[in-house]
């Protein structure tokens, strides 16, 4: 039985009004806005990073002490798995609301993978060095080791985008939206959703779970949720209603 339809606070994101031209699909620029942040958020990423490479040289000093000083080594390991993380999921975050073409294939993929590249420069040579370390007993080795390459794993995996955003999803994405929406990109969703919506009133978003919805573009439904699928529901009532308008008769 479907949920009922009852008011919700709807919450207005960026410019969800803009008016597209009746031309081919615009390139996306983001707004300034979003690029703003998408400056700030990689500036803090490149320093998180570099002092994590500090912290790591730091560390490779410490590998050949003798005696090896097993806490502050643990310690410098989750320092630099630290910052590391939080440096890539800022990145990530970076790209979304500033994207990279795909037309340039190798800069598309370093931008998007660079928190997974930088990860990997960070803690596969401690990794290396631990594990042939002459001046470490086996047990260190083990505890060590075994710290050292599950934070390579956790920083690799937050490192990892495995589904990057691009300006030409974004602009075809967005063409689509205003092509079934009037020339008008708007869209819909919940702080749970996985799809935005063309109607505030579509039964999977104003049911009794949903107390709020998001109103915005589909710019701002990627930068805030990473949602990237349009509801079959609104898609398929806009199809029908434009295929409607189509058919019928003008009265002018």
């Amino acid at each position: 039985m479907e949920e009922n339809k009852t008011p919700k606070k709807i919450t207005k994101v960026g410019d969800a009004a803009a008016e597209a031209s009746n031309t081919e699909p615009r390139a996306f620029v983001p707004t300034a806005e979003s690029a703003g942040k998408a400056k700030q958020f990689r500036v803090i990423s490149i320093i998180l990073w570099a002092i994590s490479i500090g912290l790591q040289i730091f560390g490779i000093m410490k590998l050949y002490d003798v005696p090896i000083n097993m806490p502050l080594l643990i310690g410098i390991l989750v320092g630099m798995l630290i910052l590391v993380v939080i440096a890539n999921v800022l990145w990530k975050k970076a790209n979304r609301l500033d994207p990279a073409s795909e037309k340039n294939k190798t800069k598309f993929f370093i931008q998007n993978q660079l928190g997974l590249i930088i990860s990997v420069i960070a803690f596969l040579p401690m990794v290396i060095l631990i594990f042939t370390n002459k001046n470490m007993t086996g047990k260190q080795k083990g505890i060590i080791g075994s710290i050292a390459t599950a934070a390579l794993v956790i920083a690799g995996l937050t490192g990892t985008d495995f589904n990057p955003p691009s300006q030409e999803q974004y602009a075809e994405q967005t063409a689509q939206v205003e092509d079934l929406n009037g020339g008008v990109n708007n869209v819909y969703w919940t702080p749970s959703g996985r799809s935005y919506h063309l109607f505030q009133d579509c039964g999977y978003i104003n049911g009794k779970r949903t107390n709020e919805i998001f109103q915005g573009s589909v710019a701002n439904a990627r930068e805030l949720k990473k949602i990237t699928d349009l509801c079959d529901r609104c898609e398929n009532q806009a199809k029908k209603a434009k295929a409607l308008k189509l058919e019928t008769p003008s009265t002018e």
